[in-house]
């Protein structure tokens, strides 16, 4: 193998191993679906089904006699 192969062999293993940012994109990913499901509970929680739930719940406690 020659010497400029080695050296080039070499520089695309440590370019294909390098980890650098890495970290970075993990957050940003994890931040993406923290956003995302969010959202997604957001729309859900103000869906007129689970608000009427929501009303009925509460208008059986207050209305509720010991």
């Amino acid at each position: 193998m020659s010497i400029h192969t080695h050296q080039l062999s070499r520089r695309a293993r440590a370019v294909l191993t390098q980890e650098d940012g890495l970290t970075t994109v993990e957050y940003a990913l994890g931040t993406l679906a923290a956003a995302a499901l969010a959202a997604v509970l957001y729309m859900v929680v103000n869906s007129d089904a689970v608000s009427s739930a929501f009303e009925s719940i509460i208008n059986d406690a207050l209305s509720a006699r010991p």
